[in-house]
């Protein structure tokens, strides 16, 4: 099975994602919430930037869990249904 093309929307969506999380792991270090969340640094970087704009389900309650946020704010983030990009990051 061939993988469809993120469209532009989905990949905006993956950034206003990344941005969040950035934002709230503050000064966290990278690779100690990577580890809480029980995956990679790389994943959570890539994440992070939007070059993996639509984690897996597991991926992103292990990270609220670990972050302490939400499920539904990271929802509503993804959506577009906050504060702009802008605000988060």
């Amino acid at each position: 099975m061939v993988r469809q093309p993120l469209t532009p929307e989905q990949i905006e969506a993956g950034r206003r994602l990344g941005a969040l999380l950035r934002h709230a792991r503050a000064g966290r270090d990278l690779a100690e919430v990577a580890h809480a969340a029980g995956i990679s640094p790389e994943t959570l970087r890539k994440i992070e930037t939007g070059r993996l704009p639509s984690p897996g389900f597991g991926t992103i309650v292990r990270l609220c869990e670990a972050l302490n946020v939400p499920v539904q704010e990271l929802a509503d983030t993804w959506r577009g249904n906050d504060l702009p990009l802008e605000a988060v990051s």
